[in-house]
């Protein structure tokens, strides 16, 4: 009997959780399309970016998680999110260990900037620059309407 129990016990994954929310999405973009408002498909499939200091989030300092606004996929915390003065919301880091957020180099509109991605499915979340005023140096400057914000909840 307790060697059914052991196994059974080790067959059980140890997070279920982080071990579906790491399932890569891929859906069409008429798939997209039905489940994002306009300005979310535009941000998040289109590479697209909301003018500064219009995001939702941008001056929200609420406790809680903020995750892909496409796919749900957790990428940044409110610990890590700071006031850049920069127009959108900043985060020093991701949540995890750098598998979160999909970098790579963009050169569009005449610059050499890195663009951020989910990990997940793809979706765009704006660019990551080397001038955040943390110990990480990091900038990760995210478009409000790529993400969504899960404040914490308090249990009485």
């Amino acid at each position: 009997m307790a060697i059914f129990i052991a196994a059974s016990c080790q067959q059980q994954p140890t997070n279920p959780i982080n071990k579906m929310s790491n399932d890569k999405i891929t859906k069409t973009d008429a798939e997209w399309q039905k489940e994002l408002t306009p300005d979310q498909y535009h941000i998040l499939r289109e590479k697209g970016t909301e003018p500064a200091y219009t995001g939702e989030y941008t001056n929200n300092f609420a406790k809680g998680k903020y995750v892909c606004g496409a796919c749900g996929y957790e990428l940044f915390t409110s610990d890590m999110k700071f006031e850049s003065h920069c127009g959108w919301p900043s985060f020093d880091k991701e949540v995890g260990i750098g598998d979160r957020v999909i970098k790579k180099k963009d050169v569009s509109f005449g610059m050499v900037r890195t663009e951020i991605m989910c990990a997940r499915c793809g979706g765009h979340l704006g660019h990551i620059f080397d001038d955040g005023p943390t110990a990480t140096g990091q900038r990760y400057c995210v478009n409000s309407l790529s993400i969504k914000f899960i404040p914490d909840t308090v249990k009485k």
